[in-house]
């Protein structure tokens, strides 16, 4: 019969042939008879209130999202735990050579700087001990400032340790024998009076005799880390010096002598309260010379 269903598309179910088509392509409105095998039987109004399927491609569902975020916040943590260790080891080792440096640093007494500067008040001659020691400490810098030229990152902390170092016992020895300028020598042996000036180096300050805090001859947790801030401190400064094309020659001289220079006036301040005249000064003895001196200039 014209209008009916042909028999090849008729269904088993009563009510199969429910009358003509509506859609444009043989589908009704309602979705049901649709060629299409995945159109769903659910009228469209029941279908809009059904929640959305999770695990679609290219979305994630809440869960593996958390898992991933969680997962790239414990490998940052890690990172940031093993870069932390590594520093406070890099420092740690900094600070323990530059501690078992400064009793082999060669110190001049009074009366070998009087003789060899003939004719100088301590004034004149604590600008000369400056002098001096920025001239070296200057030197030291623009020759680590030249190695890295063409730097070569693993070498890079290699040049920093050696500058630091070098510069440390330059300076030790800055501070020690102006201390005896002006006439305020620490008391104690070599290694006291070594851990005495390690002490000033850190503090940036002048050791006062009549203050027992300021003379202490034993390395403490404070004094280390005290050591371990100024090391930090010089690190950051000295990155400049590792500029390529000989720029960082000229700045690492710069920089240390600037520095160095800085360093001994903040001593001579506080020495100056109490400095002794030499006229009034005790017979002193002579230093004792370290065992293996360093090689230093200045």
């Amino acid at each position: 019969m014209t209008g009916s269903t042909p028999p090849w598309k008729r269904r088993s179910l009563p009510g199969a042939d429910q009358g003509p088509l509506d859609g444009p392509h043989g589908t009704r409105e309602n979705g049901r008879g649709s060629s299409d095998p995945g159109a769903s039987l659910e009228p469209a109004a029941d279908r809009a209130d059904l929640p959305a399927p999770t695990g679609q491609a290219g979305t994630l569902s809440p869960v593996t999202r958390r898992g991933r975020v969680a997962a790239v916040r414990d490998r940052a943590r890690e990172g940031v735990r093993k870069g932390g260790s590594r520093a406070r080891a890099g420092l740690a080792y900094l600070a323990d050579r530059i501690i078992e440096n400064a009793p082999r640093v060669p110190v001049r007494d009074l009366e070998t700087l009087r003789r060899q500067f003939p004719g100088l008040g301590p004034e004149q001659l604590a600008d000369k001990l400056v002098t001096g020691a920025a001239s070296a400490t200057a030197t030291v810098g623009a020759g680590i400032g030249a190695a890295a030229m063409l730097p070569v990152p693993p070498a890079m902390p290699t040049e920093l340790a050696a500058e630091i170092t070098g510069v440390a016992a330059i300076e030790l020895k800055m501070i020690a024998e102006l201390h005896e300028v002006y006439g305020v020598r620490p008391p104690g042996n070599l290694k006291e009076r070594s851990t005495a000036y390690l002490n000033s180096w850190s503090g940036e300050r002048g050791i006062d005799v009549k203050k027992p805090s300021s003379v202490s001859g034993a390395l403490n947790s404070q004094m280390k880390q005290q050591l371990r801030q100024q090391i930090m401190k010089r690190m950051i400064r000295d990155l400049p010096n590792l500029m390529p094309f000989l720029v960082g020659a000229a700045v690492g001289a710069v920089m240390n002598r600037r520095d160095t220079r800085k360093l001994a006036e903040r001593i001579r301040k506080d020495l100056r309260r109490t400095q002794v005249p030499w006229e009034a000064l005790p017979e002193l003895p002579g230093l004792e010379a370290p065992a293996n001196p360093l090689e230093l200039e200045g």
